[in-house]
């Protein structure tokens, strides 16, 4: 009985406490980030112009992300010759500028929406439009980030690419490069 009456007391204290932790935003530790809606390491991406996943469809697909093969070729794991490492070290660069630029707009875009939350003045028009301006700059982003895999890939022999995926670990299971056929 008394070992009932602790077990009652103790879930009388506890239990309020785990019911409250159901209600914890996850959130929360960004309520401190310059802007709200992202993470710090968001922040720091868009402004770096890191890929962030973006051209994810091309990578696993066997389209290889130029930082990645420069890494390698630095490594000495994956032989370019030096056109193709001119070339690549060119469509990173350019990415990467590219990225940075579009990645600046999308934080400003950001902060400016936060900036009418804060203020209490953001109405549904408006809304949408800044969320438009938002989405559009990041399929911009998505796309230069994809498109210079499509064109580091072209700048790669087929050996190279599939030594690239065995690098990354791709190579069980993945999918034909274009135009080769199974029989």
């Amino acid at each position: 009985m008394r070992l009932k009456l602790v077990c009652v007391a103790l879930f009388s204290m506890i239990g309020p406490a785990l019911a409250s932790d159901g209600l914890t935003s996850p959130y929360r530790d960004t309520a401190s980030t310059e802007i709200r809606a992202l993470t710090q390491k968001e922040i720091e991406d868009l402004r770096a112009g890191r890929g962030m996943g973006l051209a994810r469809a091309a990578e696993l697909n066997s389209y290889p992300g130029p930082r990645h093969v420069l890494d390698a070729a630095r490594a000495g794991q994956l032989h370019l010759t030096p056109v193709q490492d001119r070339t690549i070290q060119g469509l990173f660069d350019g990415m990467s500028r590219e990225a940075q630029r579009l990645g600046g707009l999308i934080l400003e875009e950001e902060q400016r929406l936060e900036i009418e939350f804060r203020a209490g003045r953001i109405n549904e028009t408006d809304l949408r439009s800044r969320v438009a301006r938002i989405a559009a700059l990041q399929g911009q982003l998505r796309a230069v980030h994809l498109k210079t895999h499509l064109a580091t890939r072209a700048a790669l022999t087929e050996q190279q690419v599939q030594h690239y995926n065995e690098l990354r670990g791709y190579s069980t299971g993945s999918p034909q490069p274009p135009g080769h056929h199974r029989h």
